[in-house]
């Protein structure tokens, strides 16, 4: 597994995406995703999940390019939502070291 990119990508994508809010939705995607709204938003993210699973399920080379699709659609989301991706990385370091089983069963009690 190649590991030289680190997370920061993500950040400075987010970046991005959250400085094309109230863009011209003629010539940026992203402000005309924004624009249409949270709905539109999840809805575009859950179409991207599923050609991720089905790219994963069937092999080759498309899983990377679905991935790169749906950490895009997510991070319009967060924009949108404003979630800041150091809100998520915090969350994820904070169960870094835990089971996974035991974290969810902390969440639910």
């Amino acid at each position: 597994m190649m590991a030289e990119l680190d997370g920061s990508i993500l950040d400075r994508l987010f970046l991005i995406i959250a400085a094309r809010e109230g863009g011209d939705p003629e010539t940026s995607y992203t402000a005309k995703l924004l624009a249409a709204g949270r709905k539109r938003i999840a809805q575009k993210l859950g179409e991207e999940a599923v050609e991720c699973v089905i790219a994963a399920a069937e092999g080759g080379a498309a899983l990377a390019a679905e991935s790169a699709d749906l950490l895009y659609h997510l991070l319009v989301l967060w924009a949108d939502a404003g979630v800041a991706p150091a809100e998520i990385w915090r969350a994820l370091e904070a169960r870094m070291g835990i089971s996974g089983i035991a974290e969810k069963n902390a969440r639910q009690s």
